[in-house]
């Protein structure tokens, strides 16, 4: 995933200029050996800083025609705070402030810098300007600190962005019985800018229809994958629908601009084409592009929450909470008919007929084991709020439809927030450590977080630049 920063050293003009020019090249230098994409400066003035409104204009101008996704203001000196409040305010992107650690004062006791001293500044003039912004520790550019911080803030500008220019394909209404994953639309429009593209089921099936003729080979290019990818245990005609119905998702969501799918999965559809839809949700997931059952909105969004904070690296599971284990009194199961992508299984998965349902189509696997985070976006009564935390994977008894075992720090303490809500029995798991990467974008997307254990102390002290493993302990 492509995220794009614009990168904006400051300077104030009683401290030295020329060391300032000096380590705007030095960061951006290391920016670019970090592999960012960024915007400079370099030609807004002489130096390449900025520190009045002439420079800021040309700046804002700039960044807004190269549509950055995050600002760096970087405190080449002391810097000018209301430069930079006015330039975040402007742009409307995650802002990080950070500067290059100060040397020792010369030997007549004068500084060049007072880097720190200016960082001061800046923070208090941004929450004068009402600007949400990331702070990375005073560093210097070799930190391993500087690098983590670098990257992390990436992440969030990706999770910000994919929020923001969220749309979701919402095929069906929800089941009548799963009054749990009704969402207000308008209000999801009016907070947040998140629009639904809502078309009937028959739509759906008049695009398989339209793809077997006159797209035979991609169609037959996602059969072949299956036998080679998959235990098909279904006949050729359902596993030819399956393929149909995944090729057909993959155009209805282009053709709308959508990001993210939520598909009425029970029981109309299966009366129009035979099978569950949960094969081809797998392989549209695994595809990278977020697939969830039940017409759960607020599941589609936090799918791809979770996967920009991994910025595209680990595919992730959208999973009920089903029943606790029947031995590890902090043990639970995850599991649903089979819409977890291919590569977070642990054996070869298996198309077949689900636990629940008379219909074929759903795949069985059960996941990699682990270490997990775990989110869940939901609201109600126009509050919204992410729910945050760890989990480990764990041996259980077997189990149909893709499914994990878990380990969790105090299974009494999560299922009681999940059933005093906002939430409901739906959340999504990833093989990556993203809580902090969403703990610190809900700042910027006007979300709650909601911690079910209580590392938030540990989770700002790792947003910090400490050196911070969640371990055991904390799940």
């Amino acid at each position: 995933m492509s995220v794009k920063i614009g990168y904006a050293p400051t300077r104030r003009s009683i401290f030295s200029a020329p060391d300032a020019v000096k380590y705007r090249k030095l960061t951006a230098d290391r920016l670019r050996e970090l592999g960012v994409d960024f915007v400079d400066i370099d030609d807004v003035n002489d130096e390449g800083l900025l520190y009045n409104d002439e420079g800021l204009n040309k700046i804002i101008e700039k960044f807004k025609a190269e549509k950055v996704d995050g600002l760096l203001l970087a405190h080449e000196n002391f810097g000018t705070e209301y430069e930079c409040a006015r330039l975040a305010k402007a742009l409307n992107v995650p802002v990080l402030l950070w500067g290059p650690r100060d040397e020792r004062p010369l030997p007549d006791g004068n500084r060049l810098r007072d880097t720190q001293c200016g960082l001061f500044a800046t923070g208090k003039v941004l929450r004068r300007f009402q600007v949400p912004f990331t702070y990375l520790t005073n560093c210097r550019l070799t930190d391993p600190e500087f690098a983590r911080g670098i990257h992390d803030f990436l992440a969030v500008c990706n999770v910000v962005k994919a929020f923001r220019n969220l749309r979701i394909l919402q095929i069906g209404p929800r089941p009548f019985d799963f009054w749990s994953t009704m969402c207000n639309e308008g209000e999801l429009l009016e907070k947040f800018n998140i629009q639904l593209a809502p078309i009937p089921i028959p739509e759906l099936t008049a695009e398989m229809k339209r793809v077997e003729a006159e797209e035979k080979d991609r169609v037959d290019e996602t059969v072949a994958y299956c036998h080679a990818n998959m235990i098909c245990d279904i006949s050729e005609d359902l596993l030819r629908n399956v393929a149909r119905l995944k090729v057909a998702m993959r155009n209805l969501a282009e053709h709308y601009g959508c990001s993210a799918i939520a598909i009425q999965c029970w029981n109309a559809l299966q009366g129009e084409i035979g099978i569950m839809p949960c094969a081809a949700n797998s392989l549209l997931n695994e595809e990278g592009l977020p697939v969830v059952c039940e017409t759960d909105i607020h599941g589609a969004i936090t799918q791809v929450l979770v996967e920009a904070a991994a910025m595209g690296r680990t595919r992730s599971m959208f999973a009920d909470w089903t029943v606790r284990h029947p031995d590890d009194e902090n043990g639970e199961l995850l599991q649903h008919c089979g819409p977890w992508p291919i590569s977070v299984a642990s054996c070869k998965p298996k198309i077949c007929v689900p636990v629940a349902f008379p219909y074929n189509g759903a795949v069985t696997a059960e996941a990699k084991h682990g270490k997990l985070s775990i989110a869940r976006f939901d609201g109600d009564c126009g509050k919204y709020q992410l729910l945050l935390g760890h989990a480990t994977g764990e041996d259980g008894p077997f189990g149909k439809g893709t499914y994990l075992w878990i380990h969790v720090n105090n299974l009494k303490r999560l299922e009681a927030k999940i059933v005093e809500g906002p939430y409901i029995h739906h959340c999504v798991a990833i093989h990556e450590e993203v809580v902090p990467i969403l703990y610190e974008a809900c700042k910027y997307i006007g979300v709650t977080p909601d911690l079910y254990d209580p590392i938030e102390e540990k989770v700002k002290a790792y947003l910090r630049g400490e050196d911070v493993v969640f371990d055991e302990a904390d799940l």
